[in-house]
């Protein structure tokens, strides 16, 4: 280890900055932030240094900086030239920071643009609101100093709050339920709740995640999955978490969806910390409102992080914009599931709004679709789309009309999840053929 990590306490400091120019501002800004009063100037002269703890040179003449570097060190003041690693007595890390959390990152002063590609997997890696645990830990610090003296036993409760429910319910927004939570742990009578994360897992590519849905993967027990479009997403999970596939596809469902509602209240309830994975978005046509209903019901902490939803997803890919100034100002999201073979949709509004249609699991009822459309007044010239397996490295697609897709889709689909896009927008795609 070549520099000795250390945290400076700058707040009844003086700092000296030396240079003018974007790089001297902004590390006056760091320090100031940090508490210090900042000292500025552009010329060096060796009684700037007086009452300074810190110095920081850039954006100036060299002369001038090997000055400041020579007078610093002889008086045992820390001194950091920017780019000049020879005339530093220490280095400025890359910096992660989440409220009173800090993160720093050095290689020494060897590689700095491999030290910040570092600190952003970092930044990618912690919620943005993990100052909010911190914060949550320092107010209860004399609480449970007071209740549990012996600091293997304090050790062993920080870890279950900083890593499990109570955490999960900070980083979710609820700090009285944590509060709740962290008094029952104190009183030895822990509650057995866990949480749940009703979690979009957009079109199956797992660079196609939230940052927030990587994460929680990563810390589930138990992920409640539905039928994904690959494996790449649950290969993020921890290896020890328990996976339970309750997909559901057309007329062929694993468990009804009042037995999932039951499955993640009984989990949680467990104490465990469960996720269910749903594809695209939890609330677009997923089920995830039933779902977060039943589990308001039961009284069970539950978020919901959203995914990118099919008609993005798959237009997105496609190069197919779902609106278009010189077509559609508009979007509608309609799913293709009918009931007792009707569609319960309004086509005369449909048409009349002109807006492009992106429809949900709409291959098998396409003839029914075609037919409501265009018996409301739709032309059968009019721009489609369909899109199987969107979002990912196996996405297909058909282009042409609304008739025209109609009449392939049996036999050019092969079974994968499908999307359907009707209307003049789909025109100005870049892959759209008639």
């Amino acid at each position: 280890m070549r520099h000795f990590p250390v945290f400076l306490d700058l707040s009844t400091s003086t700092a000296l900055v030396l240079g003018e120019g974007e790089t001297a501002t902004r590390k006056a800004t760091a320090l100031a932030r940090a508490g210090a009063t900042i000292r500025t100037a552009r010329v060096f002269s060796p009684n700037l240094l007086d009452g300074c703890a810190i110095a920081i040179g850039a954006d100036a003449p060299d002369d001038q900086l090997t000055a400041l570097a020579t007078a610093a060190r002889a008086r045992g003041i820390p001194v950091n030239i920017v780019d000049r690693p020879a005339l530093c007595s220490y280095i400025s890390p890359a910096l992660v920071e989440r409220g009173p959390l800090t993160v720093a990152v050095s290689s020494g002063g060897d590689a700095p643009v491999l030290a910040r590609l570092i600190r952003a997997r970092i930044e990618a890696l912690l919620p943005a609101n993990l100052g909010d645990l911190a914060a949550f830990a320092a107010r209860f610090r004399d609480r449970i100093r007071a209740a549990l003296p012996s600091l293997p036993a304090r050790r062993a409760l920080l870890d279950r709050v900083l890593s499990g429910r109570i955490a999960d319910l900070v980083l979710a927004g609820d700090p009285a339920a944590a509060e709740a939570a962290l008094e029952a742990e104190l009183a030895h009578t822990p509650t057995h709740t866990g949480i749940v994360h009703l979690v979009g897992a957009g079109p199956g590519a797992a660079d196609l995640l939230t940052l927030r849905a990587q994460r929680l993967l990563g810390e589930a027990d138990v992920i409640v999955h539905d039928r994904l479009g690959t494996e790449a997403v649950l290969d993020l999970a921890r290896r020890d978490a328990e996976r339970i596939y309750v997909g559901k596809s057309r007329a062929n469902h694993c468990l009804k969806q009042h037995e999932i509602n039951e499955l993640l209240v009984s989990l949680a309830r467990e104490g465990k910390k469960v996720i269910r994975l749903k594809g695209g978005d939890p609330f677009v046509f997923g089920r995830g409102g039933e779902e977060a209903a039943a589990l308001a019901a039961a009284a069970i902490p539950f978020e919901v992080v959203p995914g990118v939803t099919a008609a993005l997803a798959c237009a997105a890919q496609a190069r197919i914009p779902l609106t278009h100034r010189n077509a559609t100002r508009a979007v509608t999201l309609m799913t293709g599931h009918t009931a007792d073979g009707v569609i319960a949709m309004d086509f005369d509004a449909l048409v009349r709004t002109r807006a492009t249609l992106a429809i949900y699991m709409g291959l098998h009822a396409l003839p029914h679709l075609h037919r409501g459309l265009t018996t409301a007044g739709m032309p059968e010239t009019t721009p489609a789309a369909l899109i199987e397996r969107g979002g990912t490295d196996r996405q297909r697609l058909l282009t042409g009309t609304l008739a025209s897709i109609t009449a392939q889709a049996p036999t050019w689909s092969d079974g994968g999840p499908a999307l359907i896009l009707v209307g003049e927008a789909v025109r100005h795609g870049t892959n759209w053929t008639a």
